[in-house]
Protein backbone atom coordinates (compact mmCIF):
# COMPACT_ATOMS: atom_id res chain seq x y z
CA UNK A 1 0.00 0.00 0.00
CA UNK A 2 1.55 3.40 -1.11
CA UNK A 3 1.91 6.22 1.87
CA UNK A 4 -1.11 7.71 2.86
CA UNK A 5 -0.91 11.80 2.37
CA UNK A 6 -4.54 12.16 3.98
CA UNK A 7 -4.77 10.07 7.10
CA UNK A 8 -7.89 11.59 8.45
CA UNK A 9 -7.60 13.84 11.50
CA UNK A 10 -9.53 16.51 13.00
CA UNK A 11 -6.93 19.38 11.91
CA UNK A 12 -7.53 18.43 8.17
CA UNK A 13 -10.66 20.27 8.69
CA UNK A 14 -8.80 23.35 9.99
CA UNK A 15 -10.58 26.57 11.84
CA UNK A 16 -13.51 27.08 9.39
CA UNK A 17 -14.55 30.57 11.33
CA UNK A 18 -10.60 31.56 10.78
CA UNK A 19 -10.58 30.69 7.29
CA UNK A 20 -14.31 31.87 6.19
CA UNK A 21 -14.95 35.13 8.39
CA UNK A 22 -17.12 36.39 5.93
CA UNK A 23 -18.93 34.05 4.24
CA UNK A 24 -19.46 31.69 7.02
CA UNK A 25 -19.22 27.49 8.03
CA UNK A 26 -22.25 26.89 6.25
CA UNK A 27 -23.00 26.03 2.70
CA UNK A 28 -26.17 24.29 0.56
CA UNK A 29 -26.99 21.33 0.39
CA UNK A 30 -26.53 21.25 -3.25
CA UNK A 31 -22.84 21.63 -3.11
CA UNK A 32 -22.43 19.08 -0.81
CA UNK A 33 -24.52 16.78 -3.18
CA UNK A 34 -22.19 17.77 -6.13
CA UNK A 35 -19.10 17.14 -4.05
CA UNK A 36 -20.79 13.77 -3.47
CA UNK A 37 -21.70 12.78 -6.57
CA UNK A 38 -19.46 14.03 -8.91
CA UNK A 39 -16.76 12.31 -6.82
CA UNK A 40 -19.13 9.08 -6.76
CA UNK A 41 -19.08 9.50 -10.98
CA UNK A 42 -15.39 9.63 -11.74
CA UNK A 43 -14.86 6.81 -9.27
CA UNK A 44 -16.83 4.46 -11.06
CA UNK A 45 -15.14 5.97 -13.96
CA UNK A 46 -11.89 5.09 -13.10
CA UNK A 47 -12.66 1.75 -11.20
CA UNK A 48 -14.97 0.27 -13.15
CA UNK A 49 -17.50 -0.57 -10.84
CA UNK A 50 -20.53 0.65 -8.72
CA UNK A 51 -20.02 -2.14 -6.37
CA UNK A 52 -16.29 -0.76 -5.34
CA UNK A 53 -17.36 2.86 -5.33
CA UNK A 54 -20.43 1.38 -2.97
CA UNK A 55 -17.80 -0.07 -0.77
CA UNK A 56 -15.43 2.81 -0.74
CA UNK A 57 -18.37 5.01 0.32
CA UNK A 58 -19.05 2.72 3.21
CA UNK A 59 -15.48 3.09 4.59
CA UNK A 60 -15.68 6.19 4.34
CA UNK A 61 -18.47 6.12 6.34
CA UNK A 62 -17.40 3.96 8.75
CA UNK A 63 -14.78 6.19 9.27
CA UNK A 64 -16.51 9.65 9.80
CA UNK A 65 -19.25 7.50 12.02
CA UNK A 66 -16.68 6.55 14.60
CA UNK A 67 -14.52 10.26 14.06
CA UNK A 68 -17.65 12.37 14.65
CA UNK A 69 -19.29 10.28 17.50
CA UNK A 70 -15.24 10.17 18.81
CA UNK A 71 -15.37 13.92 19.00
CA UNK A 72 -18.87 14.86 19.51
CA UNK A 73 -20.77 12.95 21.24
CA UNK A 74 -18.25 10.42 23.40
CA UNK A 75 -18.56 7.06 25.00
CA UNK A 76 -21.68 6.89 27.41
CA UNK A 77 -22.72 4.64 29.99
CA UNK A 78 -25.75 3.10 27.71
CA UNK A 79 -26.75 2.59 24.01
CA UNK A 80 -30.11 4.44 24.96
CA UNK A 81 -27.57 7.65 26.15
CA UNK A 82 -25.67 7.89 23.39
CA UNK A 83 -28.48 7.27 20.95
CA UNK A 84 -30.29 10.18 22.37
CA UNK A 85 -27.23 12.57 22.02
CA UNK A 86 -26.49 11.61 18.52
CA UNK A 87 -29.47 12.23 17.39
CA UNK A 88 -29.33 15.71 18.73
CA UNK A 89 -25.84 16.27 17.45
CA UNK A 90 -27.00 14.80 13.98
CA UNK A 91 -29.91 17.90 14.55
CA UNK A 92 -27.58 20.53 15.27
CA UNK A 93 -25.13 19.69 12.87
CA UNK A 94 -27.71 19.35 10.50
CA UNK A 95 -27.18 15.85 9.17
CA UNK A 96 -30.57 14.66 9.84
CA UNK A 97 -33.38 13.70 11.85
CA UNK A 98 -32.31 10.38 13.78
CA UNK A 99 -35.11 7.88 14.94
CA UNK A 100 -34.71 4.85 16.80
CA UNK A 101 -38.03 2.97 15.96
CA UNK A 102 -36.62 -0.32 17.27
CA UNK A 103 -33.99 -1.61 19.77
CA UNK A 104 -33.83 -5.39 20.66
CA UNK A 105 -33.14 -5.71 24.70
CA UNK A 106 -30.00 -7.47 24.27
CA UNK A 107 -29.15 -3.88 22.02
CA UNK A 108 -28.35 -6.87 19.12
CA UNK A 109 -30.57 -5.68 16.82
CA UNK A 110 -31.72 -2.20 15.74
CA UNK A 111 -34.35 -0.33 13.07
CA UNK A 112 -32.75 3.39 13.11
CA UNK A 113 -34.55 5.62 10.32
CA UNK A 114 -32.83 9.01 9.01
CA UNK A 115 -35.09 12.21 7.87
CA UNK A 116 -33.98 14.75 5.86
CA UNK A 117 -30.33 13.36 5.08
CA UNK A 118 -27.82 14.76 3.25
CA UNK A 119 -27.28 12.12 0.88
CA UNK A 120 -30.32 11.90 -1.01
CA UNK A 121 -33.91 12.88 0.50
CA UNK A 122 -35.28 14.61 -2.36
CA UNK A 123 -34.08 12.97 -5.16
CA UNK A 124 -35.87 11.00 -7.48
CA UNK A 125 -36.86 7.51 -7.19
CA UNK A 126 -33.26 5.72 -8.96
CA UNK A 127 -34.94 1.94 -8.20
CA UNK A 128 -31.17 1.97 -6.27
CA UNK A 129 -29.91 2.53 -2.49
CA UNK A 130 -28.22 5.68 -2.33
CA UNK A 131 -27.11 5.33 1.32
CA UNK A 132 -23.74 3.31 1.59
CA UNK A 133 -22.02 6.45 2.98
CA UNK A 134 -24.81 6.37 6.00
CA UNK A 135 -24.32 2.85 6.83
CA UNK A 136 -20.90 3.25 7.13
CA UNK A 137 -21.74 6.31 9.31
CA UNK A 138 -23.87 4.20 11.62
CA UNK A 139 -21.30 1.10 11.91
CA UNK A 140 -18.61 3.31 12.78
CA UNK A 141 -21.03 5.22 15.57
CA UNK A 142 -22.36 2.14 16.86
CA UNK A 143 -18.90 0.15 17.05
CA UNK A 144 -17.28 3.02 18.83
CA UNK A 145 -20.11 2.85 21.45
CA UNK A 146 -20.70 -0.72 21.84
CA UNK A 147 -16.91 -1.57 21.40
CA UNK A 148 -18.64 -4.94 19.48
CA UNK A 149 -19.11 -5.15 16.02
CA UNK A 150 -22.74 -4.14 13.85
CA UNK A 151 -23.69 -4.77 10.39
CA UNK A 152 -25.29 -2.19 9.03
CA UNK A 153 -28.10 -2.12 5.87
CA UNK A 154 -30.30 0.29 4.25
CA UNK A 155 -33.89 -1.32 4.16
CA UNK A 156 -35.95 1.54 2.93
CA UNK A 157 -34.47 4.41 0.97
CA UNK A 158 -35.88 7.76 -0.46
CA UNK A 159 -34.05 6.81 -4.10
CA UNK A 160 -36.57 3.48 -3.78
CA UNK A 161 -39.39 5.92 -3.29
CA UNK A 162 -39.44 5.47 0.83
CA UNK A 163 -39.95 9.21 2.27
CA UNK A 164 -37.18 8.14 5.06
CA UNK A 165 -33.65 6.29 4.73
CA UNK A 166 -34.21 3.08 7.08
CA UNK A 167 -31.83 1.09 8.26
CA UNK A 168 -31.51 -2.69 10.19
CA UNK A 169 -28.25 -3.07 12.70
CA UNK A 170 -27.28 -6.49 14.17
CA UNK A 171 -24.39 -7.23 15.93
CA UNK A 172 -22.30 -9.80 14.51
CA UNK A 173 -19.30 -11.80 15.75
CA UNK A 174 -16.35 -9.90 15.18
Amino acid sequence: MANRVYPFSWELIGDVKKGRPHIGEDTRLEIYRLFQFTIRDVLEQELGSKEKVDHIFFEAGKLAGKSFVEKFVGKQETLYIFLSLLQKKLQEFKIGILRVEQVSQDDINLIISIEEDLDCSGLPDTGMETCHYDEGFIKGALDFQTGNSYSVKEIDCWCLGGRTCRFEAQKTDK
